[in-house]
């Protein structure tokens, strides 16, 4: 699909420019134009992008290719510009989910290129159809709002982390099941996947907050700053949730060996317990006292109720023992 808003230095929005209208639209260097391709065949987007925007071809292969890392390139007359929405489901085997979005940033236009849906830039669209003048303040503010209602995304994602690592801490001291440490790796990965994302992306703001780009304004660096700061306390928040995660999985391992070490403590008291039990029978078990006349008196009514009384006062006696010496 291939959206377009033109806002034309004189007269109201228009949403229907052909390919011929696009190019004299660019003429209007008054006026602003946002050009949008979702899930659009390379077929269909690179004859555009080529041709009627003149864009260099090593920076539509990388549009099209989509699988980069947040960047800049400064390509002198426009930006060409890298960044990463997120999608969050934590039902999901791979939790986040950072579609990519290629900005490409002129004087007096925008064009951006995203295989999956992004719900920020929608978001800007929609505000752009509804309120004119916002669309007229310059493609470097429209930008701006755009990467903040990216930041804006992430916001939400990293507090819904935050939750289910709380969650993961309490059930590690319930029930440290292999479930519970199958769910920390998962957040292992969700984490280091994020910090490859906002690393590069709050840099990439702060390229465009502190350089001299000429696309853009020196009055709108300002906003740029503003959302830059919003990356760098996402990738803080993301650092401390790695170290909390490294806790979890250290928790984990200790409360495991805990309960393996109550375990083991109680099969040995087990075996104390049985102990003289079992050198009571293995003895009174012998065959010498039949063979031997002088052992006839251990084979008596008497010796084997003495017996029978030691078997049961013996493990008794010991566990009180035990008790009392506080190793159960």
């Amino acid at each position: 699909m291939i959206r377009i808003l033109y806002y034309p230095h004189t007269g109201p929005l228009r949403t229907d420019l052909s390919p011929d209208e696009i190019k004299r639209a660019l003429q209007d260097r008054r006026g602003l134009l946002w050009v949008d391709f979702t899930d659009e065949p390379p077929e269909t987007c690179e004859p555009i992008l080529r041709e009627t925007f003149s864009f260099h071809p090593l920076a539509v292969d990388d549009a099209l290719e989509e699988r980069h890392t947040p960047k800049l390139d400064d390509w002198d007359d426009y930006l060409y510009i890298v960044l990463r929405a997120i999608v969050f489901d934590k039902d999901a085997d791979e939790q986040v989910n950072t579609p990519e979005l290629d900005v490409f940033l002129g004087k007096n236009y925008m064009v951006t290129h995203h295989d999956l849906p992004i719900a920020a830039l929608n978001r800007v669209w929609t505000i752009c159809q509804e309120d004119g003048p916002y669309g007229k303040k310059g493609v470097s503010y429209l930008l701006y709002k755009l990467t903040d209602e990216l930041a804006a995304d992430y916001i939400p994602v990293v507090e819904e982390i935050d939750d289910i690592i709380d969650l993961i801490e309490d059930q590690l001291f319930d029930n440290p099941t292999s479930a519970a440490l199958e769910d920390i790796f998962t957040l292992k990965r969700t984490l280091l996947h994020l910090r490859r994302i906002i690393l590069p992306q709050s840099e990439v703001l702060n390229k465009l907050a502190r350089d001299q780009h000429k696309i853009i304004k020196d009055k709108d660096r300002v906003f740029f700053r503003d959302v830059y700061d919003h990356f760098v306390r996402l990738h803080g928040l993301t650092e401390s949730m790695r170290e909390l995660v490294g806790g979890a999985m250290n928790t984990y391992l200790s409360v495991v060996n805990n309960r393996m070490n109550d375990v083991m403590k109680t099969l040995t008291v087990f075996t104390a317990l049985f102990m003289p039990l079992s050198f009571v029978v293995g003895f009174f078990g012998m065959n010498f006292f039949q063979a031997a006349t002088p052992f006839d008196v251990w084979t008596g009514q008497s010796v084997f109720a003495l017996t029978m009384i030691s078997i049961i006062i013996l493990p008794v006696g010991m566990y009180l023992w035990i008790r009392r010496r506080g190793w159960t």
